[in-house]
């Protein structure tokens, strides 16, 4: 198959039997209240979904799924070549998820179809972008946090990649390393060469340039969805970094 396969299906309700070749996410378009999902195992559990929730499987995962409305799902299957590419290759053992779906692994695949509309280069980089975001929030240990050998601050870097829209700060950082603010700022600059300040940063702007490429959102509400309150502040930031406004960089 392609480096990643996105399709949009309406099923009649039922359901039944299924086998997965490669990791595939499944994401729920309208709601399913008794929706029954069973994972290497014939007795499925009742996992009541709502619309923008859904389930994300490694490769080789069979059982059932069974749900008594009919079901509008968006299907993405991510080739074992891409994930290879993106530094995920051993990303086949992870616990099935189900309910919520990461907001911007979520976002990428719900605009998946799209991807091919932009252009060859266009679809090929947001190919590696939604397997690489895949790999950071299915895989926590590899990607970002593979350098970082100190468990304390590898826990730091997923909160923030966890909460880049909330108010981070030093402090709460700092406890969760279980550090003084001080020998924790020393230790996380060593490990990934920015302080903390400037790490939030630059992975608030690579979730903001991600977002405009690939999403309808205002600028408004990409300001606020990557931690900022301030939207000239936001400018500042993404026009230091890229040397283009937000606007203008959508535009390109």
């Amino acid at each position: 198959m392609a480096d990643l396969r996105a399709t949009r299906i309406d099923f009649p309700a039922g359901g039944g039997h299924f086998e997965l070749q490669c990791l595939t996410i499944g994401v729920f378009r309208n709601d399913q209240p008794t929706h029954r999902l069973a994972v290497g195992k014939d007795n499925s559990a009742e996992f009541p979904l709502r619309a923008d929730q859904g389930w994300i499987l490694p490769a080789g995962a069979s059982g059932l799924c069974e749900y008594d409305d009919p079901l509008d799902v968006m299907m993405v299957e991510v080739a074992p070549g891409l994930l290879f590419e993106v530094g995920a290759a051993d990303l086949e053992d992870f616990a099935p998820v189900v309910g919520d779906i990461d907001p911007l692994t979520l976002q990428l695949a719900l605009d998946a179809e799209n991807f091919g509309r932009g252009g060859t280069l266009y679809r090929e980089t947001m190919h590696r972008a939604l397997a690489a975001r895949l790999s950071n929030s299915l895989w926590p240990s590899a990607g970002r946090t593979s350098t970082i050998e100190d468990l304390r601050l590898r826990r730091v870097v997923d909160y923030i990649h966890d909460n880049l829209a909330e108010d981070l700060t030093l402090t709460s950082m700092a406890e969760l390393a279980a550090m003084s603010g001080y020998h924790f700022s020393r230790a996380f600059k060593a490990a990934t060469g920015k302080s903390p300040l400037q790490y939030v940063i630059a992975e608030r702007l690579s979730l903001a340039k991600v977002l405009l490429r690939t999403t309808k959102l205002t600028v408004s509400e990409i300001c606020f969805r990557t931690g900022y309150n301030d939207l000239s502040r936001f400018g500042q930031h993404f026009k230091r970094a890229t040397g283009t406004t937000p606007a203008k960089f959508r535009a390109q």
